[in-house]
């Protein structure tokens, strides 16, 4: 495993991890390295120190100025913002899955009770939904999975 820090055109700088540095070049050449906090695809490589492993206990011990946070932790306040909708999300809606179009539908046309979902849709039933006056809105992180 090898980790990058990154910048995208907008200027975000974020850190990502590849299986190996070819990994990192097949997935920026085929766009599918995104920025973690607008989601543009015009990511660059940013200069990074390399941590080197420690000889001795002492040398281990991080800086008291940079302490360790897991991976799994936001490290952007824009990064803390979008886990926290997530959280709120999950917390007040039910998750339909790939059923998310039919159920708007429903709810919309007074066959379901109304009530707060969130799930999954192709563009072309979400562009149909708004289109019929639905009203629907894109999040912006995937439901139903971890994301990095």
């Amino acid at each position: 495993m090898i980790r990058y820090a990154l910048n995208c055109s907008q200027g975000h700088d974020f850190e990502s991890w590849f299986q190996s540095a070819e990994a990192f070049d097949k997935l920026h050449k085929a766009g599918m390295v995104s920025c973690a906090v607008c989601g543009g695809t015009k990511v660059e490589k940013s200069l990074m120190a390399p941590r080197i492993g420690a000889k001795t206990k002492a040398a281990a011990q991080p800086e008291a100025d940079a302490p360790e946070r897991p991976l799994s932790a936001p490290a952007h306040p824009a990064e803390q913002a979008l886990a926290e909708l997530k959280r709120k999300v999950e917390e007040n809606s039910d998750y339909v899955g790939r059923d998310f179009a039919r159920e708007a539908r429903r709810m919309h046309e007074g066959e379901a009770p109304e009530r707060s979902i969130y799930g999954e849709a192709r563009l072309d039933e979400a562009k149909k939904l708004i289109e019929d006056g639905v009203p629907v809105a894109p999040l912006p992180f995937t439901p139903g999975r971890k994301t990095n």
